[in-house]
Parts: C-alpha cells; sequence; structure tokens
C-alpha cells in the first residue's frame, strides 16, 4: 500500500504496493493506516511530526498552522500501540512452556505456544476467566499471525538465515567436507549445525537438492528455494530441546541415506525423491515441544481443529503447504501438479504418528510375507516412503553411541519439561515426562524395544543385503545393551520404579 502523498517527506519516493493477493483491509487510526508495514508507519509518524509542527508536507514544502492537542494524543496513541504490539510480539517468541532457565529466541512461528495463563484458567475451572483468557489470546494471535504471515514485522525483505559464505574460510572448508560425507552414517549433525552457524536445515536442503538433481528437474527458483526453507527452519521452536531444526535436519540426512539404497534408488522417480526430502525437512515443523494428548486435555484449539485425531502431524502438513504457497516455490507448475505434490506431503507427514505405529508396521510385514511389493508401481513407491520417513524419525538409537546418547537426553528433557508443566497446573502427568519415576535408560529400553526395532528389523528385511542395514543394527543392539547396564547401575543406586513403559498404541512418545 503506497504511503499517503500528504505523509510523505520532501526527499521519499513513492512506497510500491507490497501486499500483493495479501492485502488486509486498511485500519485507519488517527488518519494513518495499519495495513503498512511497519517501517513505512513510523515513516509516516515522523512525516505527520514534521508536517504538524509546521514543516515540509511535501515538495513544495507548504505549512498547515499548529498541531492540535486532539491530533498529537490521535498520533501519539498510535505510537504506543506499534510499540506495544512489537513487545509483545517479541516477548510471545521468547516465551518458553514455563521454563525460565530456557535460553530466549527471537523467531515467532505460526503455532500458538501454550499459554500458562490460559492454562491455568483453564485448569482453574472458572468459566469467566477461560472465556476471557480465550478472547484474549485470539486477539494476540490475530496479530500475530498477521506480522507472521506478511513476514515484514522488521523490514521489507524477509530475514533469511545467512549462509556458508559468511563463514570464515576454515569453518566453509569443514562445512564443504562434511557435505561431501552426506551419505555415510556417521555424520555428525550438531558439529554441521555448529559449522554452518546454526543453518544446518537450510544448508543441508540445498546441498541434496542440487546434488539430486531436483533444481534442474522442477526448474526450481533458487531465491524461492531458499526463502521457503528459511521459512521452515525459522518456524522450528529452537528453544525446544529435542523438536528442533537440528533434529529435521538430521532426520533428511537419515533420509536420504535411506533413498541411496541400492533397492530404492533404481526405482525412485525425482518426484519421489523431491517427496522424501521435503517430507522429512518439514515433518515437525512448528512444534510446540508437547504431545497430542496435552494439547487434547487442556482442549487446545489446535485439537478441536483437527477433532483430535493427529493433531501434531495435520498441523505440520497445514503448515509446510502454507509456507510452500507463501513462498511461490511451486507456483511455476501446473496447479494440479502442485496440488498432488502438497497432498502427498501430507500423506507422508501423517504416517509419523506415533499412534498409527502397528498399523503401518503390520501391513509393512503383510507386503513382505506375501512378498508382492513392486516398486513399479507409484502406490508402493510411496507405501515405502512412509515406511523409510518413519524410521529416519526414529533413527536416533540406530547411530552411533555419543550422537545416539545426545539425542536421547534431548527428548527426555522436553518430555521432563511438559511434566514439569503437568505438575505445575495440577494436572495428570502423562506418561515418560514424570523425571522422578521416569527414567532416560528406562526410556530408552522401552522405546527401542516396542517402537525402534520391530520397525527396523523389518526395514533390514526389506533392504537385504544393505550394508547400511548391518550397521544400523549393529548400533541398534549395542545401545540397547549399554542403556540396559545403565538401567542397573541407575536401580542399585538410586532404587525407583524405572520399569520400561511401551510405546504402543495411542500413546504418543514422539
Amino acid at each position: 500500500m503506497p504511503v499517503p502523498e500528504g505523509l510523505r517527506g520532501p526527499d521519499e519516493p513513492p512506497h510500491p504496493g507490497l501486499w500483493g493477493p495479501l492485502r488486509t483491509p486498511p485500519i485507519g487510526c488517527g488518519g494513518l493506516s495499519l495495513a503498512l508495514e511497519l517501517p513505512a508507519l513510523v515513516r509516516q509518524l515522523r512525516a505527520a511530526w514534521r508536517a504538524r509542527r509546521g514543516g515540509p508536507r511535501g515538495p513544495g514544502g507548504s505549512h498547515t498552522g499548529t498541531w492540535g492537542e486532539s491530533d498529537k494524543e490521535e498520533v501519539e496513541e498510535v505510537r504506543r500501540d506499534v510499540e506495544d504490539r512489537i513487545a509483545h510480539v517479541e516477548a510471545g517468541g521468547r516465551r518458553t512452556s514455563g521454563h525460565a532457565d530456557a535460553s530466549p529466541v527471537e523467531r515467532r512461528g505460526s503455532y500458538p505456544l501454550i499459554d500458562v495463563r490460559i492454562l491455568k484458567s483453564k485448569t482453574s475451572g472458572q468459566q469467566g476467566e477461560v472465556e476471557s483468557g480465550r478472547r484474549q489470546m485470539r486477539r494476540q494471535l490475530s496479530f500475530q499471525r498477521y506480522c507472521h504471515a506478511s513476514r515484514l514485522l522488521r523490514g521489507l525483505v524477509p530475514r533469511a538465515p545467512p549462509s556458508l559464505h559468511l563463514l570464515d574460510d576454515d569453518y566453509l572448508g569443514q562445512a564443504a567436507y562434511m557435505l561431501s560425507k552426506v551419505d555415510t552414517w556417521n555424520f555428525d549433525i550438531f558439529l554441521f549445525d555448529r559449522l554452518t552457524n546454526g543453518n544446518s536445515l537450510v544448508t543441508l536442503m540445498c546441498h541434496l537438492f542440487n546434488v539430486s538433481g531436483l533444481v534442474h528437474h522442477f526448474q526450481l527458483d533458487m531465491v524461492k528455494l531458499h526463502r521457503f526453507l528459511g521459512m521452515v527452519q525459522e518456524d522450528y521452536h529452537s528453544q525446544n530441546p529435542y523438536h528442533n531444526a537440528v533434529h529435521a535436519a538430521d532426520v533428511t540426512q537419515a533420509m536420504y541415506c535411506y533413498l541411496q539404497e541400492p533397492k530404492l534408488s533404481e526405482q525412485l522417480s525425482p518426484l519421489d525423491v523431491f517427496l522424501g526430502l521435503m517430507a522429512a525437512a518439514a515433518h515437525d515443523v512448528d512444534h510446540p515441544g508437547v504431545n497430542q494428548p496435552f494439547l487434547i486435555k487442556t482442549r487446545h484449539h489446535l485439537a478441536s481443529l483437527y477433532q483430535n485425531t493427529s493433531v501434531l502431524e495435520s498441523h505440520h502438513w497445514r503448515s509446510t503447504v502454507g509456507m510452500l504457497r507463501e513462498s511461490g516455490l511451486l507456483s511455476h507448475l501446473p496447479a494440479d501438479t502442485s496440488q498432488n505434490i502438497e497432498q502427498q506431503l501430507g500423506s507422508l507427514i501423517l504416517a509419523t504418528d506415533i499412534s498409527r505405529q502397528n498399523e503401518f508396521l503390520s501391513t509393512f510385514r503383510e507386503h513382505l510375507e506375501s512378498r508382492d511389493l513392486d516398486l513399479q508401481l507409484a502406490s508402493h513407491r510411496h507405501f515405502i516412503l512412509q515406511i523409510a520417513l518413519k524410521c529416519a524419525d526414529v533413527c536416533n538409537p540406530c547411530r552411533f553411541w555419543e550422537l545416539s546418547k545426545q539425542w536421547s537426553e534431548r527428548v527426555c528433557e522436553e518430555f521432563y519439561r511438559q511434566g514439569d508443566l503437568e505438575r505445575k497446573f495440577d494436572m495428570e502427568i502423562s506418561p515418560l515426562c514424570n523425571q522422578q519415576a521416569d527414567s532416560v535408560p528406562a526410556i530408552q529400553i522401552g522405546f527401542i524395544s516396542y517402537i525402534v526395532a520391530p520397525l527396523f528389523e523389518e526395514w533390514h528385511r526389506f533392504t537385504e543385503p544393505s550394508p547400511l542395514s548391518h550397521t544400523m543394527m549393529g548400533h541398534l543392539h549395542r545401545n540397547q545393551a549399554r542403556w540396559s547396564r545403565l538401567l542397573r547401575a541407575d536401580t542399585q543406586t538410586q532404587p525407583r520404579a524405572t520399569e520400561p513403559r511401551p510405546g504402543g498404541e495411542g500413546e504418543d512418545i514422539r
């Protein structure tokens, strides 16, 4: 929206329209339009101040007399409102799930983080406070979503993550060397994230899209691709110990290794590779750091929206589709093609719902026993992509011990944070979230026994003979034995109820 001529400075050029299809109805306040991006609004305020004080109003530098008290109050009210909203949004981006010791962040995702004040109202049983809190949250989120969708909160150009060329030569060389080994299973994603200055997901995806020939095959615009990946990386909550952009990069690297399996690589089409990598990168985007049962029992609006079924996975998918459309990454493709890509991405991301583990595992076993998998069929290739993504999502116990242990501690820390939040508001503590009763070794033994091992045993059958699969199964068995030793040592030094819990049907543990 252009700046009104009467409020533009003498040397300020006309401002082009920026909103396009995202244009929102202008909101008038004190003669100024709040539909403008904030930098232009600040310029309007300054120009109005100069004009009302007798300064130049346009090219001619005309004067309009003194500034009345009512006009001054109106502009001052707009200024205070803008400052309050900016401060509120920034504070919301730094809010953690009840943990003051978490590191502050500057991101603001589309997902409404758990507001402990509203949660307290919900658990107190006072309906008046609940309704007031809900109205307040709706007002808050309307502005946050508006700013998030426009990407213009702090400037005219979306803030993209710094790329590799901004690093010094030593770091650049080490990161490039790691990318040359991206198809090896001992890839250390934590080291790679440090070498890329916290931009492991964007850097990794750009590299994989290039080496896989996807940029050329789909004629992708690199600017749009980088913008989309920047959105995805930004919308992962960095304050989450586990469900963050580093986890997404780790799953993407594992998925790429699986796509290189000889039994798969010879059959997959470029579209299959595109879908596999995209789904891996975005499969947990905007994850709040709590699980589905928590959202259901706190009556979160996403649980109502998706009818308590695959709530988080549905949100991850819808958020990904929104960012695809906002970035225009697929805008050059026919409408039916881009719609088909969106639907297949949804099918892959929804498959990561842990409550559907038995459903996919039994179907996979049936195919392997009947030997009827035909990778010439697009539907069978898509099913294998679903299984591969499920494997990549829970592959941490199949990594070498140092890496696997770090991931295990991170996911348990996220569980414990949810348990602390539930304890704080006198809610029933979810399974695996009680730090006093559920130790890290006990959680990991249960997770490996009931989730990881059954899935990877079938994957091993499918990919046989596969050096990668043999390596993963070796790590899995050694890590399970090591956790068992740690559990016995922990039980002897500090007796407590540490029986492994099954992560079976309906229990969302990841």
